[in-house]
């Protein structure tokens, strides 16, 4: 398969849009069924599984001669977080007020100052100055789990501050973020992603789309769209662009992920019913109470 994505990401987005929903466990033998899908073979599964399970995303457990995996606490909450940003359609509001976090990690725990960097990225942090870090969503539930999950409050300090400097807090903005650039790979995804919509939709509605065929394409589009996840800090309209094409963006992929939810829906559970007897479907939750499916409701 050309541009194979990485299996240990394939993974995520499973998870994420998929497994979570469906008692948060799977059995290995269906992982490495879906991920087949994509061109994976079962050593690579294995391998990306074993790494997963070490980085406490994921847990194991023996049900019989099979085993199962499951998100951990650490691994569900990511899963969560993730979602509210890929699933929303519309940039959030602003309450006026900048979240600045500060800290001085010694020198001999370098490695956990890289990793804490990555983390504030993907929360939507940018870096103002060295080790100073801002935000202007409410971010203020995400530090406290990055500092009790690399035990790092004796070095961070955190504050909650309206901005008094001598510009405009847009030039926070671009010292911050390259909202151009960031443009530039939405307008990629448009283009790329409103043409195979269209084929894609005309396909379903003649029947000439299997349900594992919209199974694929449902994956690769999630698993496409989440990686905004990491240059995106979805920052509040009234601090974005006037010509911004993350909403855009967003209202294509809702499009295209609706057109293509039930049957991929349908083969996920056929594959997923094979191998998971013991896994129970979520009681809470309902496939139309997904929020891209219950707009397509009204």
């Amino acid at each position: 398969m050309e541009n194979q994505p990485n299996t240990r990401s394939m993974i995520f987005t499973l998870y994420g849009d998929y497994i979570r929903h469906y008692g948060n466990v799977i059995w290995i033998g269906s992982l490495i069924r879906f991920l087949q899908e994509f061109g994976h073979n079962e050593q690579s599964v294995r391998a990306a599984v074993s790494r997963m399970s070490k980085q406490g995303w994921i847990q194991s457990e023996k049900k019989g001669n099979k085993s199962y995996y499951s998100l951990t606490d650490q691994g569900r909450k990511r899963m969560a977080e993730a979602a509210q940003r890929i699933y929303k359609l519309e940039a959030p509001s602003w309450d006026e007020k900048w979240r600045l976090l500060i800290y001085s990690i010694p020198e001999e725990k370098r490695s956990l100052r890289d990793e804490l960097r990555k983390e504030l990225v993907w929360s939507g942090f940018g870096l103002l100055a060295n080790s100073c870090w801002i935000t202007p969503n409410p971010l203020e539930e995400q530090v406290e789990t990055l500092i009790e999950k690399y035990e790092i409050s004796p070095y961070v300090h955190f504050f909650c501050a309206d901005y008094r400097g001598m510009g405009e807090p847009k030039t926070l903005i671009e010292k911050c973020w390259d909202l151009d650039e960031i443009n530039e790979k939405y307008l990629a995804f448009i283009q790329k992603y409103s043409q195979k919509y269209v084929i894609d939709k005309n396909k379903i509605e003649k029947g000439e789309m299997s349900d594992g065929a919209c199974f694929v394409e449902r994956t690769l589009l999630v698993h496409e769209y989440r990686k905004f996840l990491f240059i995106d800090p979805g920052l509040p309209q009234e601090l974005l662009p006037e010509k911004w094409l993350g909403d855009s963006a967003a209202h294509l992929f809702a499009d295209y992920y609706r057109t293509l939810a039930e049957p991929a829906r349908r083969f996920f559970e056929s594959v997923f019913a094979e191998g998971n007897s013991l896994v129970k479907k979520d009681k809470e939750y309902n496939f139309l109470d997904h929020p891209f499916m219950s707009e397509s409701q009204s």
